[in-house]
This record gives C-alpha cells, structure tokens and sequence, in this order.
C-alpha cells in the first residue's frame, strides 16, 4: 500500500539530543530578558519566572524560541521577571532546574521530554517552587505539570495540504530523532497526505541529531532530487537545513516549518508551518501561578484548544486554490468535533481509513 511507503534515509540515533547555550557560573541564574514591567492593576502577584531550554537555545528559531516568546509575553502582561539558561549537555539539566529552585524563582520551566529525569530528581526537593515539564511525564507531585500537544492533529492538516499542492505526488518527511514523540508528526502528515490522495508518496529520514542543520540540508536535498517537491521537518534546529534547501532548490520546491512560524525563513519557500503553541502553555502556566491557581497534573493542548495549527501562510496563501483551504478547514473542523482522528502511532497508521468526503 503505497501510503505505508517508505524510503529509508534515515541514520542511526547518533549524537546528543539535549540542550543549550550558556550554563552560567553563578549561583543563581543571570538575567537575560529586560526589566520586568509593573503588573497591570488588578492582577496577580508578580511572579519570577525561569526558563531552562534544551541544547537549541532560545535561538533556535523552534520549540525553545517559542517558550521564551511565551515567558516574555507574562513579562509584558503579567509584570513577571523572567530569565532563561540555556543547557550545553544532559548533565546540565539538574544544576539549571536547581538554580532557579534555590533562587526562589515560583515557576520553573523545563523545556523538552529529556529533562523528566531531572525534573524527578528536583521537584521534591522544593516544595514551594512550581515546575511545568514541555513535552514529558512530570511526577506525580503536587507541584508539577506536564504540557502536552496534539501534534498529530496539525500534521495532518500539513499533510493533507502538501498533498494538495505537490505536482509530483511525492511528499518528504524529515524528523530530528526516531522516537515516540516525532513519530506522531510522522504518522500525522502520512495519514493527511493520503486522505487527499491515496497513491501518494512519502519519503522519510532522520537526521539522528536536533541541531545538526547542515544534515538536515543534505536529506532534504537528496528527497528533493527523488522528486520529493515538499518536504516537512520536525528537526528543531536541523530543519533549518530543511529551509534552506527547498531555498536553494528554487521554484517549484516547499518547506513545512514546524513548532514556531517558519515563513518568514524563506518567504515563498516554506509552504506553511505546523505552529505548536508552546508560548501558549507557557504563558498559561505563568498567569496561574500568578493568580494562585496553579494545578498540578497534565495538559493536552490540540487544535480544538488552538495548541497547535498551520500558520497564516502569509507568502504562500494567495497561491493555494480557495477549493484547497476549504478542504483543510473541513478537515480542521472534522478534527474539532471529533469524527476525525490522525493516527500517532505505527498501529493506529496502519489501521487508518480515509474519512468520507
């Protein structure tokens, strides 16, 4: 069946998928956003809040960036102090969770399911801090919050788009890491791709590293010389590498940015972007922490939450047929009102049927 068709580029799970930039000296984190602003009347306390990213840093246009953006919105909003420190290694994780504890900080954020070990080993120690984990398993303490998405349901929508648009009827799919969690933006966009046709073609590669853009580039590179004319990343910074090469391939050939809105990366070159909302949920966690409401548990944010969608489009709308975005936004509405379910697994994949028109 050609909607399981696959060709192989993917490499062996190699590198370091953890964390960030600058692990400072000090004993406390150091500041790295602006004054805090004066709260708006009426608000909740002023909080103090920190961030600690994964090995892409808050520059890596993606999942970081997009919860820093989130943490400088409750600072514009909410008055909150906000600071980040950005992880080199795994190793870096439990010392920047620690720091932000020791320094009293009342929210502190992990950034990325590899963090859970970490968030375990401190979370307890500090009773009075809050933590919220992006993308993993928190423990089940009373101070802890897991953030969740839905990313199956907006790769579907990217998938049914991309098949819409391709001239080749041959789709690529490059992810960071072969794992759980960007299978589901896998299994998502095969699934919509093949909803809008099902003989279409879809080439799949990891790259075995999120921060590696110039293998991203060359995977993509080479799916776009086997016809691949559209090519969607989950790589984190390595899907840059992505944009640049549907960039440098030139007319006729398409980008799907994802976590953050990509289009400006190469206007006209990226198609759309699977925009997950981090800075939503985490903008969320900092407004509850303010006004006392904080509740510990797990959170699953979809399209029907708006935690994750296409972008805008705004360099590429005017070329997409009206008859095409009505078709993704039935789509869309299928998937809010719950007659339509994007698979996000391999079993669930092999077992999805193409909903009737």
């Amino acid at each position: 069946m050609n909607r399981r068709y696959f060709l192989a580029l993917g490499l062996s799970l190699t590198g370091a998928l953890l964390t960030s930039c600058d692990n400072k000296k000090a004993d406390t984190p150091s500041e790295t956003g602006s004054k805090p602003a004066d709260a708006p009347a009426g608000a909740g306390k002023k909080i103090k809040a920190g961030l600690v990213t994964d090995t892409g840093g808050v520059g890596d246009k993606s999942f970081n960036a997009q919860a820093w953006t989130g943490l400088q919105k409750a600072q514009k909003e909410l008055g909150a102090d906000v600071k980040y420190v950005e992880s080199k290694q795994n190793a870096d994780y439990v010392a920047n969770l620690t720091k932000f504890a020791q320094a009293k900080y009342d929210v502190v954020f992990a950034v990325g399911f590899l963090m859970q070990d970490a968030l375990r080993e401190v979370a307890g120690k500090f009773p009075e801090t809050k933590f919220a984990i992006i993308d993993g398993d928190a423990p089940a303490l009373p101070n802890c919050v897991a953030y969740k998405f839905r990313e199956e349901e907006g790769s579907f929508l990217a998938g049914a788009l991309a098949a819409s648009v391709s001239k080749s009827k041959v789709l690529g799919f490059i992810g960071g890491m072969e794992m759980p969690l960007i299978k589901k933006f896998e299994y998502g966009y095969q699934a919509g791709a093949y909803t809008i046709n099902p003989e279409i073609q879809t080439r799949v590669a990891y790259v075995g590293d999120f921060n590696d853009s110039q293998k991203g580039m060359e995977l993509a590179t080479s799916q776009m010389g086997m016809q691949a004319d559209i090519v969607y990343h989950a790589a984190g910074k390595a899907g840059i590498g992505v944009i640049k090469a549907a960039q440098t391939k030139g007319e006729g050939f398409y980008a799907i940015g994802v976590d953050k809105d990509q289009d400006d990366e190469a206007p006209g070159r990226v198609l759309t972007s699977m925009v997950k909302r981090v800075d939503v949920a985490v903008f969320e966690v900092c407004k509850k922490v303010s006004e006392g409401k904080f509740e510990s548990g797990e959170v699953v944010l979809g399209l029907k939450e708006d935690g994750v969608g296409l972008s805008e489009m705004k360099h590429t709308k005017d070329k997409i047929p009206a008859e095409v975005l009505a078709k993704i936004e039935d789509l869309k509405k299928q998937i809010i009102d719950g007659k339509l379910h994007p698979p996000y697994t391999g079993e669930a994949y092999a077992e999805f049927t193409k909903p009737k028109s």
